[in-house]
């Protein structure tokens, strides 16, 4: 359902999340090895968040990229939303174009609850809220 630029934008906004605020920022170097995401496609991706403030960043030699109060309340949603849209989220599973519920697909109606449910979490969660999790030791993104 999430691509891997979808996937590597989660690690890294996350990490951020966890790691970061207007005081102490991170650069892309120091961020792609703990999120475990080539340099240059996370550079390309942070671009892009930062474009549509689910990031901040700032140039300079004491630049880098971070996270504010305002973009931890973001819904994670966002993330996903700025990288793939929301065509490949609620596409079908199947990779059938006129899927829909009047006219399924085989597994439409055992996937369509479970995908309803998911994405409205995803429009709930904030990012700070899924960071909290982090900072608890009750998730994880790398060892």
């Amino acid at each position: 359902m999430l691509s891997n630029s979808s996937k590597y934008a989660l690690k890294a906004v996350l990490y951020l999340a966890d790691k970061t605020d207007i005081s102490h920022k991170l650069m892309v170097r120091e961020l792609s090895e703990p999120t475990q995401v080539p340099k240059a496609y996370l550079a390309k991706l942070l671009q892009a968040l930062s474009k549509h403030n689910i990031i901040s960043a700032t140039k300079g030699p004491k630049g880098g990229y971070f996270l504010t109060k305002e973009n931890r309340e973001l819904p994670v949603f966002r993330v996903i939303e700025v990288i793939d849209g929301n065509q490949r989220i609620e596409s079908c599973v199947l990779g059938i174009d006129e899927c829909n519920a009047a006219h399924p697909c085989p597994l439409h109606e055992y996937v369509s609850p479970t995908r309803t449910a998911l994405l409205s979490t995803l429009k709930k969660m904030t990012i700070g809220e899924l960071a909290l999790d982090l900072k608890k030791g009750t998730s994880f993104l790398s060892r």
